[in-house]
């Protein structure tokens, strides 16, 4: 099977007909390091018609959602972190509530490396939120503890949700990328596991939101090919070249079998979200083709959705 699409996004949902599914009162749960892009992503939720609260006390997220189904909301969106650490440990009780109660309830995690993370700080000269004096000859060394101490706050929210690695995105391309996960149905009841294909350059840095990494650089290079060097895995005739290769073959179906394998185990653990990076030396041949055509194989059984990291990078025409 190959991919004819030449967008960088591809998803395949089935959406509950189920009036009480399509009624159930939305909440994201908006998480994650300090730095990452909360802000942004908070915006580009109120922009999607989410009524959000920032830096909520994880005390008072029943509270809320109770009055906002009072008041007949839809969709609510939140925003919490270590800001308020002495709430943190009993939030993951309190999802688990929500979603007993019925609540469509998806957990956003933004993350990203701790180098870009510093250099954020240094840009923005805004203090970490853990730190309480972040001057002098260590401050650097200083900021890094306090981003590790939060990752460790943090961790066992990192482990339900889904995880957006923004190391590498403008506060634009974040925007885009929330905006499509929405749209894609994320929120709704009855999805269960989600699945993305990501295709990524290895000498860009491999995803940090990535369940599974393979590395394709082995295969056939489309870029020592004259003619085909400029297009991407997207184009007909890389498309072409790669689904002749055999290596490149045997490389699908070796993914598939083991992902074919450990899915349904990973959704019976209540899994929600699992991202299958695929890295090549460019990302933009190898990867791309490989992640488009395993997000259609996976797409008759599983809701999936692809990314091209790279390839969101390029400007039109390039």
């Amino acid at each position: 099977m190959t991919p004819t699409t030449q967008t960088t996004t591809q998803t395949s949902t089935t959406t509950p007909n189920d009036a009480s599914t399509r009624d159930a009162l939305e909440v994201v749960v908006l998480t994650g390091v300090s730095g990452s892009g909360k802000s942004v992503a908070l915006a580009a939720l109120e922009d999607a018609g989410y009524f959000c609260v920032d830096n909520l006390p994880p005390e008072l997220l029943m509270d809320l959602v109770a009055l906002e189904r009072k008041n007949k909301a839809r969709k609510v969106a939140v925003a919490m972190d270590a800001r308020s650490a002495t709430g943190l440990p009993a939030l993951p009780e309190h999802l688990a509530q929500l979603k007993a109660q019925g609540v469509a309830l998806v957990t956003i995690y933004l993350e990203a490396t701790t180098d870009v993370l510093v250099r954020r700080f240094s840009e923005t000269r805004r203090a970490h939120p853990l730190l309480t004096d972040a001057s002098g000859d260590n401050a650097q060394s200083v900021l890094v503890e306090a981003i590790q101490l939060e990752r460790e706050l943090l961790s066992d929210l990192r482990d339900q949700a889904h995880i957006i690695d923004t190391s590498q995105n403008s506060a634009a391309g974040l925007r885009t990328q929330i905006k499509t996960f929405l749209a894609n149905g994320a929120p709704s009841l009855g999805l269960g596991l989600r699945l993305q294909f990501e295709s990524f350059a290895f000498k860009q840095g491999v995803p940090m939101d990535a369940d599974f990494v393979f590395d394709v650089r082995m295969l056939p290079n489309p870029h020592y090919e004259p003619t085909l060097r400029a297009q991407t895995g997207l184009d007909a005739d890389v498309i072409a070249y790669l689904s002749q290769q055999a290596a490149v073959s045997d490389m699908r179906a070796h993914i598939t079998a083991f992902l074919q394998k450990w899915l349904p185990a990973m959704a019976a653990d209540h899994r929600a979200y699992v991202t299958v990076a695929i890295g090549c030396t460019g990302g933009q041949h190898r990867s791309v083709y490989l992640a488009q055509t395993l997000s259609a194989d996976f797409s008759s059984d599983w809701s999936t959705q692809v990314r091209h990291r790279e390839l969101e990078k390029r400007k039109p025409g390039h």
